[in-house]
């Protein structure tokens, strides 16, 4: 009975070593990406930027998300380190993703805007292209972790189930 007991922690514990590992690549994941909120009308606009790197990534990433969408009613727009416009996109539905290319290292602004006289409450993002291969990895070890401490509370159950109905 020990013996199970100490088996069930040791998978509890890989089973928490695999969530911190998804934190973690959640915070690697969004590294260099600034997050903003708040309600856009005709007179108020939501200012998100970030210092992008044209060394260290080739790409940048925004996304905006609108909570009560109304259509052809809010738009984004990036500005890059000259304020000059690089990309400018009408929201034609709740949430927006969409790359763009650095062609110069400095301070990208991603601005919504909206026509329409009620406040609208958007959420929006900006930042270098998050690195594929770091995500990959650390998902890949945060999974392997999670799945083998969870096989193992599984086994080790049926496995006490089992002799329990033997020794009664």
């Amino acid at each position: 009975m020990q013996r199970a007991g100490l088996i069930t922690i040791i998978f509890g514990l890989m089973i928490i070593t695999g969530l911190v590992v998804s934190v973690i690549e959640n915070q690697v994941t969004l590294e260099g990406i600034n997050q903003g909120n708040g309600k856009v009308s005709v007179i108020e606009t939501v200012t998100v930027s970030a210092d992008i790197d044209k060394e260290k990534t080739p790409v940048g990433i925004f996304a905006v998300q609108v909570m009560e969408f109304k259509e052809n009613t809010i738009s984004a727009k990036i500005l890059d380190p000259s304020n000059i416009e690089i990309i400018s996109q009408i929201m034609n539905e709740e949430t927006l993703e969409k790359e763009f290319d650095v062609f110069e290292t400095g301070t990208y602004q991603l601005i919504i805007e909206s026509s329409d006289n009620e406040g609208i409450y958007v959420t929006g993002a900006i930042g270098p292209l998050p690195d594929a291969n770091k995500k990959l990895i650390l998902s890949a070890i945060s999974l392997a972790i999670l799945i083998i401490g969870m096989t193992g509370l599984v086994i080790t159950g049926a496995y006490e189930i089992k002799n329990k109905k033997r020794s009664v």
